[in-house]
């Protein structure tokens, strides 16, 4: 499987949070507590929204489309990456490091994948992908189609939801695209097809899912709320500096600060946006 993390608050360095914590997501490529694999090293994948807080130029986008950067090393000698991460401030960025579940290491199946000002990635699995992967194929909307440029489920995922309406009500899209894999699994004789926690964005909120057929899902986290945090670790500078809307969401823990991390429940999901979050319960919607 892989591991991820999400940012929205503050503009900050993306090495504030892949490389400078006690469990950074650099170290869990080498040394994952949580997840089925303990090192995750086949590509890792950061994308992130330009920090606007200082205005736009004259002639430039609102809302540009997020920047990504993909390769297909391991996250923990990709000097690159490294180099990146130290000079791009964010306000909103998605971070993975991935362990393949069978498909090739390419750059067009690394993390996050993108379409327009949208963000998604992925932890877990289409079970006997190959058995569904046509069925789920021909669900996406024709005129979406020609963007899939890899082959892994993930990818596919992402287009499917794009065309159940993610652009226009992301929870209800992600519902439909559970229901769906589920139902093409149970025709094909497939059980328990789906494990996943998925993270997306459309710039200006992030959801994250947590959700398996079996009902016994990959781990995810959220940090706690800012102002808890400060009244907790007065002695941690950083926690006085970051908006109090600001949120992190890990699928582990960046350490071991006690009081800063809470486990999404199984089966929902959670909301960021205007310096607000919410979880919400997650029930698949069958075609």
């Amino acid at each position: 499987m892989c591991r991820w993390l999400a940012y929205s608050g503050s503009p900050i360095a993306l090495a504030d949070l892949l490389y400078k914590p006690e469990h950074s997501l650099i170290d869990q490529s080498r040394h994952a507590r949580l997840g089925v694999e303990t090192t995750n090293g086949d590509g890792c994948g950061v994308g992130w929204y330009p920090d606007t807080s200082g205005g736009t130029a004259p002639g430039a986008e609102a809302e540009p489309e997020p920047a990504i950067f993909h390769a297909t090393g391991p996250a923990w000698s990709d000097r690159n990456l490294l180099e990146l991460s130290r000079c791009v401030r964010s306000p909103l960025f998605l971070a993975h490091i991935r362990a393949s579940t069978g498909t090739a290491v390419q750059q067009s199946n690394c993390h996050p994948f993108r379409y327009g000002r949208w963000l998604w990635m992925h932890n877990g699995a289409i079970h006997e992908f190959p058995a569904l992967k046509r069925d789920l194929a021909i669900a996406v909307d024709p005129l979406l189609y020609p963007f899939v440029e890899g082959s892994t489920d993930s990818e596919l995922m992402f287009y499917v939801a794009l065309s159940l309406g993610l652009q226009d009500d992301a929870p209800l899209a992600v519902e439909r695209m559970i229901g769906l894999i589920e139902d093409v699994g149970e025709r094909r004789g497939v059980p328990d097809p789906l494990q996943m926690t998925v993270a997306v964005s459309d710039g200006s909120r992030l959801w994250a899912f947590r959700y398996s057929s079996e009902h016994n899902s990959r781990s995810l986290f959220f940090s706690t709320d800012v102002r808890t945090l400060r009244a907790l670790h007065p002695e941690i500078p950083v926690l006085q500096e970051v908006a109090d809307g600001t949120r992190i969401v890990v699928s582990e823990p960046l350490g071991d600060l006690a009081g800063a991390w809470n486990q999404v429940p199984e089966s929902s999901y959670g909301v960021v946006g205007n310096g607000h979050g919410a979880l919400h319960s997650l029930t698949p919607r069958k075609p």
